[in-house]
């Protein structure tokens, strides 16, 4: 299939690279000229423009966007539709704000265009590993994306089944999932990333009360002295929770014991925020999901070690450089 893609930064630069090497043509263009003539040598037809992007591709046109969400997303989407026809598909692989994705799709509809909203998780990994991603949109312009998706989808892999209804859509199996219409996909998306801030948050606090029991504020002989790199280690291995992420404290805490890398100032990127507040209009309680954006929020004044490793495992998946500037 060919696709058209808008943004190759760390996660949009290896979709591209993923979906050619199974054959996929893709026509990329980005602000950086050195990341398109990067993909351009690896196989990819490269565009200056929005619309020689528009132009190298054949109708019926399917771009997808993996911008920052907000502004970069919003124009760049309004400038692409004047390039676009009726029968066309806007992507946006982003972490778009879910009402923004249902005002969109009402928008280009008028003219006739169909918007997809993909959320879109694993980071700077999903070269090799895939992608998980919650897909929301019309079912026909999703089934005509199948192609894409389940390239760049993990597939089953080795994963254990679990026992599933006969008519279970066995998409998700593959790693893929078509949630709704437009805006569910990064509203199931944007729920994920809340859980990842409280599940990030459990491991932070529980190895700060690992590395302080060495606190010379307890008795000596309740001091000990732990090895959290064993622990974390360990704890891969048969423990119930066994993680990714915790894959990722062990790799951090093993090339760096003290965290001393890490200024433990830990950025939230958005989704956090709007799940809480999606709490808030549903009147569902989130103590958990919200402490933890709490945490981050007071992370940015003061750092605790469990801060530092909340800051090694967003670096671990998605490459996350956190700003030592408090604020």
């Amino acid at each position: 299939m060919q696709l058209g893609v808008i943004g190759l930064g760390r996660m949009g630069g290896n979709i591209v690279r993923r979906l050619m090497r199974d054959g996929h043509s893709c026509v990329v263009f980005d602000q950086s000229a050195k990341a398109v003539s990067d993909l351009a040598e690896a196989g990819a037809t490269g565009a200056d423009s929005l619309a020689a992007l528009a132009q190298a591709l054949v109708p019926p046109r399917a771009v997808w966007l993996m911008l920052p969400a907000g502004a970069p997303t919003e124009t760049t989407i309004a400038a692409l539709a004047d390039h676009l026809a009726a029968g066309d598909t806007v992507i946006d692989g982003g972490n778009s704000f879910y009402k923004d994705d249902i005002r969109r799709a009402k928008a280009l509809a008028a003219k006739g265009i169909t918007y997809v909203d993909v959320g879109t998780s694993g980071g700077v990994w999903g070269l090799e590993r895939g992608y998980c991603m919650m897909v929301g949109g019309e079912p026909g312009a999703v089934e005509r994306l199948d192609p894409i998706l389940k390239t760049l989808a993990p597939g089953a892999g080795d994963i254990p089944r679990t026992k599933r209804a006969d008519d279970a859509d066995p998409r998700a199996v593959e790693g893929y999932i078509h949630a709704g219409p437009a805006g569910s996909g990064h509203f199931v998306k944007m729920v994920h990333n809340g859980i990842e801030y409280g599940l990030m948050q459990a491991y932070a606090e529980g190895f700060d009360i690992l590395r302080n029991k060495a606190s010379e504020a307890l008795p000596q002989d309740e001091r000990f002295d732990l090895n959290l790199a064993d622990i974390a280690e360990v704890w891969r291995r048969g423990s119930v929770v066994s993680s990714w992420l915790l894959d990722l404290t062990a790799q951090a805490l093993a090339g760096d014991a003290r965290l001393e890398h890490y200024t433990g100032a830990v950025a939230d990127s958005g989704e956090g925020r709007w799940t809480i507040e999606a709490a808030v209009e549903e009147a569902v309680p989130a103590d958990v999901l919200a402490a933890a954006l709490f945490a981050r929020f007071r992370s940015r004044q003061d750092h605790t070690f469990g801060e530092k490793l909340l800051s090694a495992m967003r670096f671990g998946f998605g490459g996350h450089v956190e700003s030592p500037v408090k604020g």
